[in-house]
């Protein structure tokens, strides 16, 4: 004969202990995996920000700015940058110009109307002459994939010194200058995308000095490319293509919209 303890209230009570240690598991595993799936989106934000704002600045992926997007980068004691600033840009492109020996022939300057980077004639031209060198080319893939990326207009002029030009090609300075610009960002078109609709040529011919024509200093001097990236008050007053909306523009753009006054002494051309 089997005898069986009679069942209590306490052995009912054990029996559905397991099920609040294994509600508590779920609880823990679930929280767990929350966890873990915000991290990883977080990383992958982060990540992401600063991808884009490098190929925006740097290398010239085909990816659209952060406006307000803070970044750290690697150079010491760089500090939070704006992505876009044309401060920022200059200052790589001083250092870029220091690496490469270029900064004889190329500088760098903020000026009212946006981040103008001057060429020498002799980088880019022989005398007389509106082809490309080949130093040239190479000179303008340093900056195409940059240009070529940031929405700010970019405008290419070209300078001559007043010294008469008359031959089959080139009637007079109007035409070499506005031929060497054209040139520029003919080039520029065909390797980098860039949309032409974003970009002008003007040719000033002698009429923009920045230097005594008097000289023979004078005049290298003066016969030069300005690759002009306008910041967003000088590029309001280009025509606009696509009939946009300014104020909405204006919104995604203003982080570009600065008026910078800061005086460049750098090397002249």
């Amino acid at each position: 004969m089997i005898f069986r303890r009679p069942k209590n209230d306490d052995d009912k009570e054990n029996l559905e202990r397991w099920l609040l240690t294994y509600a508590d598991l779920i609880t823990l595993l679930l929280a767990f995996f929350i966890v873990l799936y915000s991290m990883s989106r977080l990383d992958a934000e982060k990540f992401e920000s600063i991808s884009r704002a490098l190929r925006t600045i740097l290398r010239g992926a085909a990816a659209s700015p952060l406006p307000y997007q803070t970044m750290m980068m690697d150079d010491p004691g760089a500090g939070p940058i704006k992505a876009g600033d044309l401060n920022f840009l200059k200052s790589k492109i001083d250092k870029l110009l220091l690496k490469k020996g270029l900064d004889d022939r190329i500088s760098a300057s903020i000026e009212d109307r946006g981040l103008v980077i001057r060429i020498s004639e002799s980088a880019f031209f022989d005398l007389g002459s509106a082809e490309l060198k080949e130093q040239a080319k190479g000179i303008l893939d340093l900056f195409g994939s940059v240009l070529g990326d940031i929405p700010n207009h970019v405008r290419i002029e070209g300078h001559t010194d007043n010294l008469p030009i008359r031959n089959m090609i080139y009637p007079s300075n109007w035409e070499l200058s506005t031929y060497r610009a054209t040139t520029c960002i003919r080039y520029l078109i065909e390797n980098y995308g860039m949309e032409p609709d974003r970009v002008s040529a003007m040719g000033y011919s002698e009429y923009r000095p920045i230097a005594d024509n008097s000289s023979v200093e004078g005049r290298n001097k003066n016969r030069r490319v300005d690759i002009v990236v306008l910041n967003w008050d000088e590029k309001h007053k280009e025509p606009s293509p696509k009939n946009e909306d300014i104020s909405q523009s204006a919104e995604k753009n203003s982080v570009y919209n600065f008026k910078n006054t800061v005086e460049f002494s750098g090397v002249s051309p």
